[in-house]
């Protein structure tokens, strides 16, 4: 029961960060060729287009985040007098 329950919490995990992550991504990579065409080698340029990314996805997707997780939180705080008693 432990495993399984262990193995949602990594699902709805990875379900919730991966848009983020993906956004990040993508916009890293757009910056990165766009900083290889231009010769331009700052480091620091990639960080504030990522932050800006990941933040304006996590403003448009909050409201799914919030559901998978409540739904995932409601789903163990109703299966756990069967936690106690098996």
């Amino acid at each position: 029961m432990a495993v399984d329950l262990t193995r949602a919490a990594f699902v709805v995990a990875v379900k919730v960060a991966l848009p983020l992550l993906v956004a990040g991504l993508v916009v890293g990579v757009i910056v990165s060729v766009l900083q290889a065409a231009t010769s331009v080698q700052e480091q620091t340029l990639t960080f504030i287009p990522k932050i800006l990314a990941v933040a304006f996805t996590a403003y448009l997707l909050m409201q799914w985040m919030m559901s998978v997780v409540l739904e995932f939180a409601r789903r163990l705080f109703e299966g756990m007098p069967w936690f106690f008693y098996s």
